[in-house]
């Protein structure tokens, strides 16, 4: 199989990607949010595309869409993992997709990090602030934030299951038919190699003794 390279980038641009798509992510999480907490009351609905789209403010003490309530503290633990190893990873990457993975991801999780370390009830143990209700698709109550962290998901999963690389390469897959006529061409030439001259693997080939001259 022949590496295909796909959209491959030096390092610098990489890193300007990730942290453009982190910058966007984390301002337009964290300015909605704003405009949320100033304009609407705890518990608020709002209907802004009748049932497709709802605005309902609450208060998220535990992970992405409203789970696993109670767990603050460790999941800014988790939060800040995630973003050191980001950071400590980010020179690896030379192509412009996964550095759109990652600086989605990490915009994501710094901004509900940010949630959890800054706003009430304490320090390390905020709540984040949710807002965006589609019941017709997800029972949950979510923000910016969580559909970055999703949509660095499932383009992780399209760059895994395309085999594209972390520098941009591709393998390219031949057909398997491409590859039997190959190997059915190349077995005459390897016989033809195999004996010139008359010679086998074994060596040349035996001759027959020549007839002695008959006694009178």
């Amino acid at each position: 199989m022949a590496p295909e390279r796909s959209a491959k980038v030096g390092t610098t641009t990489a890193l300007l990607v990730l942290a453009g798509a982190a910058v966007v992510a984390y301002g337009l999480d964290q300015l909605s949010k704003y405009l949320v907490v100033s304009n609407l009351t705890e518990g608020e609905t709002v209907q802004v595309l009748g049932q497709v789209l709802e605005f309902q403010f609450v208060r998220n003490p535990g992970a992405a869409f409203s789970l696993a309530s109670g767990m603050t503290w460790i999941f800014t633990i988790l939060a800040a993992g995630v973003i050191t190893f980001i950071i400590w990873f980010a020179r690896r990457i030379k192509s412009v997709a996964w550095a759109m993975v990652f600086g989605l991801l990490l915009g994501g999780v710094l901004g509900n990090l940010t949630d959890r370390l800054f706003r009430e009830p304490s320090f390390g143990l905020g709540h984040v602030v949710d807002f965006i209700s589609t019941p017709w698709m997800l029972p949950a109550i979510y923000n910016v934030a969580d559909i970055s962290i999703v949509s660095s998901m499932a383009l992780f999963m399209i760059l895994t299951i395309r085999g594209i690389g972390l520098d941009g390469s591709r393998e390219e897959r031949q057909p398997r038919g491409a590859k039997a006529s190959e190997s059915v061409a190349a077995e005459p030439q390897a016989n033809t190699d195999a004996e010139p001259g008359g010679e086998t693997e074994a060596g040349p080939r035996a001759s027959l003794p020549a007839p002695r001259p008959s006694e009178s």
